[in-house]
This record gives C-alpha cells, sequence and structure tokens, in this order.
C-alpha cells in the first residue's frame, strides 16, 4: 500500500512538473506610432503568427510610449519589444549603433546590411546581457525637415531650434556642434513640436510623413531635404530564457525574409510625399555633407556612444557599394577587434 501511495505521489509530481513546464504565454509589447492601426503592428501581427512554428505563444500589446514600453521590458512586464533602434541601443550597443549618422548612406544597403547581420555568424554579437536582438529592421532613410526653405546649408541652422530625442546622446552632440539650440523632444512629441512653430528643423524618416501631419509643419515656405542624414531602424529585442531554445536565430530569419518587403513600403512612401515638398542638395555641396558627418561619427565612436565593431563593419559595406569613395583609403573607422 505504502508502495502504491509513494508511485502515486510521484507520478503526480511529475504531472505538476510537466504542467509548470508548459510556457505561459510571452508579452511581447509593441511601439507603433498610430496604435493597432498601424504599420509596425500589422507586421508584429504578421511575426506573432510566424512564431507559433518556432514554439513561442506571443501576446501582443500596443502602445503609443516608447519609453513606457522601454521601462515596462526592464521591469520584466513584457518579455519582449519592438521598439526603435536608438530605444533599444540601451539594449545592445552593437545593433544600436546601426542608426549613426551618415553610415548607411540609403535604404538599399541598410537592407544589404540588415539581411547580412541574420547570419548565424553575429548570433553572439545579438546577444547582451539577459536581452537578444531577434530581428532588425528598416524604417527608412531620415531627413531633415526646415519650416524655411532658406535653411539650406549647415551653416544656416546655427542659431536655430532643432529637435532632438532626449534620450539620444548622439543628436544633442550634433547640434551644438552646429551651433544649433537644442530642444528636448521624444518620438511621440517631436512633429506635434515642429507642427506648432516650437521647433524650426527635425529629422524624421519619410514613414512618419502622414501619420504625423508634417506638412502642417513644412507649410509654404518649408522643405524636407533630400539628403539622407542616418538610417532609422526598428528592433525586436527579447528576453531569451522566456523564449523556446534558438528562437532568436529563427526569428532573425524570418525578419530577414521580410526586408524586401519593407524595402518596398517604404519605397512606396517616400514617393507619395508630393514633390513640392523635396529640396535637392547640389551635388558639389554632398561631399562636404559627407565629411561633416563622417568627422561627426567618428568623434561619437571615440565618446563611446557608437561600438567601433559596427563602424568597421558599416565602412567595409559602404566601400563594397562604392570602393572609389574617397573614406576607402583612410582607415579611421577601420578599427582594430580588441
Amino acid at each position: 500500500m505504502a508502495k502504491q501511495w509513494m508511485k502515486a505521489c510521484a507520478l503526480s509530481a511529475g504531472l505538476m512538473a510537466a504542467a509548470g513546464a508548459v510556457q505561459a504565454k510571452q508579452v511581447v509589447c509593441v511601439f507603433d506610432l498610430v496604435g493597432k492601426s498601424g504599420d509596425v503592428y500589422a507586421l508584429m501581427k504578421d511575426y506573432q503568427l510566424a512564431a507559433k512554428t518556432w514554439g513561442a505563444d506571443i501576446e501582443l500589446r500596443v502602445g503609443q510610449n516608447e519609453a513606457v514600453i522601454a521601462e515596462d521590458f526592464k521591469a520584466g512586464k513584457c518579455d519582449g519589444i519592438s521598439v526603435t533602434g536608438m530605444r533599444g541601443r540601451q539594449f545592445n550597443s552593437f545593433t544600436g549603433s546601426l542608426d549613426a549618422i551618415g553610415a548607411i548612406p540609403d535604404l538599399k544597403l541598410a537592407v544589404k546590411v540588415m539581411q547580412g547581420l541574420a547570419n548565424p555568424a553575429f548570433s553572439k554579437s545579438m546577444v547582451h546581457g539577459k536581452y537578444e536582438v531577434a530581428g532588425v529592421i528598416p524604417v527608412g532613410d531620415a531627413y531633415l525637415l526646415v519650416n524655411d526653405r532658406s535653411i539650406n546649408t549647415v551653416a544656416k541652422a546655427a542659431g536655430k531650434k532643432i529637435a532632438v530625442l532626449d534620450y539620444d546622446e548622439a543628436q544633442k552632440i550634433m547640434v551644438q556642434q552646429v551651433g544649433a539650440q537644442a530642444v528636448s523632444a521624444d518620438v511621440t512629441n517631436f512633429g506635434a513640436k515642429f507642427n506648432n512653430g516650437q521647433v524650426d528643423i527635425i529629422g524624421a524618416p519619410a514613414a512618419v510623413f502622414k501619420p504625423l501631419e508634417l506638412h502642417k509643419g513644412l507649410g509654404a515656405k518649408g522643405a524636407i531635404v533630400n539628403y539622407p542624414i542616418l538610417q532609422v531602424t526598428g528592433n525586436i529585442i527579447i528576453r531569451p530564457d522566456k523564449f523556446p531554445e534558438g528562437y532568436g536565430q529563427k526569428s532573425r530569419d524570418w525578419v530577414k525574409g521580410q526586408l524586401p518587403r519593407a524595402f518596398s513600403i517604404l519605397g512606396k512612401m517616400k514617393s507619395d510625399i508630393p514633390s513640392k515638398y523635396w529640396m535637392d542638395v547640389p551635388v558639389a555641396d554632398r561631399p562636404g555633407y559627407q565629411k561633416m558627418m563622417r568627422e561627426a561619427r567618428i568623434d561619437l565612436t571615440k565618446r563611446g556612444v557608437y561600438e567601433k565593431r559596427m563602424m568597421k563593419l558599416l565602412w567595409q559595406f559602404r566601400c563594397k557599394q562604392d570602393p572609389k569613395n574617397f573614406e576607402c583609403a583612410l582607415q579611421d573607422e577601420n578599427y582594430k577587434q580588441s
């Protein structure tokens, strides 16, 4: 009788352990400026479906305050997040340096870089502490929007008010270097500050032009400077211990497959902006802008804002695309691996 009782207890304990081993739903908090009707949330709905085949049962929670989402992730209220690369830099400085100023000159190259980063060879770089980057996707070229077309050179930006994301040290330093006045903002209000005249200049990708109604800030005199200053990226970041073994790589492979789709969508968003708003930078002025951004990038890397490994990788990508570029003969960003 005692043996039967012990067997029953062992069986009961085994069943309870098995039940406990069943993974509860993984909560992924998604930042989308326009909530459930936004493009980011639509992509994450597809991601949620794909994740079932990798053994995850994701519950999506969308929010319009990116700072709150990041803090909830740190506090353990979210098992994963979808946020901008600038916000994600605190969780992984390697992928968080993709948005370095002038480091990826166009969207086509951005897609190539992100496809490369999905290679398992980079899997160790995707993990930092208790966090793992489970995918990087382009949000598009960032352009400067000015409320007056006469602000057509860096020199003319001196004294002007520029919105800077208060958590991005790089933006603050850049604004100081051009002699402009930094006005603290975040992703949820920088568009409104431009539209109501609190700032003269903002940087933004084409993807937010329509949802943030930035034509209001441009008015009749403003323009979008048709020269990308950096690539805005989106990150999916997880706590790997909350997901099945090998989930991160499967996720990165899936995201890689979505990059052509993202490229097409972002291209259409840019072409949908009326041509009257665009202002081209004269060809003769472009090398000067490139040199200025390069010097700023090197300075910010020395300060520890950008990671050297990523800066070297992006330098290699740029020089593979355009070997005749002047910077390819220079070694400033050919950082030795420590």
